[in-house]
């Protein structure tokens, strides 16, 4: 019961936020979620795998609109986004945010991805470098040795039951209150990540556009690896931080629900976005 009026509670606020800022285009065939907060100089935000924008931005989104134009997205079969009969990559993710912003009227922005989500970021800058001002690029998974040995062994048994974390589970619900939807988006991301391919260092070499990169010390994404993304890209400062995976931009599974990394971090990002 607790948890029903939870799940409502929230869809309720979802709904509320959403007919203020939530707005669909359909790009490529897909019928995009989106949110536009504040003005200024626009930033994209794309959330991790398995999240929404709520689930990933919503502790430091306020901060980060309070000077720019903040274009959130859903992809692909995530929270307001319903999938589609279509192969599913990080290719096809880069292309759909590009034809929103030609949408929108917006020849180059900044764009800032978690987790997958700067993945998406990285085929952005490499499938369409002329959109791109700088990139923010968090817990970016490149290649597959930027996870722990045995990361990818898990996947052939991975089941939305056991794997995926319950707020997540809650955070899509409260979008779109679909048990279909949440299977079709485990689906998705789990086929997503079983077959990832690394990006070629040539390809990331050829990104020109500055970029900060940003790491949990304990995070997934082996904090060594933001140094080596840092080599590779041709303008590029790093950041470790204290912190598991997503706990220091106050993501939905952080463990402090106080911490105050989440600030520093919206320092961090908003300083090199000025400069």
């Amino acid at each position: 019961m607790r948890y029903q009026v939870a799940i409502l509670l929230s869809l309720l606020i979802t709904i509320q936020v959403n007919a203020q800022t939530g707005r669909y285009a359909t790009v490529n065939g897909l019928k995009m979620y989106y949110e536009i907060h504040g003005s200024g100089s626009p930033l994209v935000l794309i959330h991790g795998g398995g999240s929404t924008i709520q689930s990933n931005w919503a502790r430091i989104l306020p901060a980060l609109a309070e000077n720019r134009q903040v274009i959130a997205i859903e992809t692909q079969a995530h929270g307001h986004t319903p999938d589609i009969d279509r192969p599913y990559s990080f290719e096809q993710d880069a292309d759909d945010v590009v034809a929103l912003l030609k949408q929108l009227h917006i020849p180059k922005a900044d764009i800032m991805g978690f987790s997958n989500g700067g993945t998406d970021a990285l085929q952005i800058a490499i499938r369409h470098p002329e959109v791109v001002n700088k990139l923010v690029l968090i817990a970016t998974t490149f290649r597959r040795d930027n996870l722990p040995p045995g990361f990818f062994d898990g996947f052939a048994n991975a089941t939305l039951k056991n794997s995926m974390p319950p707020p997540l589970k809650e955070a899509y619900l409260a979008a779109n209150p679909d048990p279909a939807g949440l299977q079709k988006m485990f689906d998705r991301d789990r086929t997503r990540m079983m077959n990832f391919k690394d990006i070629s260092d040539a390809d990331i070499k050829a990104i020109k556009a500055p970029a900060l990169i940003i790491n949990g010390d304990k995070d997934v994404v082996l904090p060594e690896s933001a140094l080596v993304l840092s080599h590779l890209l041709a303008h590029a400062q790093v950041a470790i931080l204290p912190g598991v995976h997503g706990e220091y931009i106050g993501e939905i599974c952080t463990p402090d629900k106080n911490s105050k990394t989440p600030d520093l971090v919206t320092v961090l990002i908003n300083a090199f976005l000025k400069g």
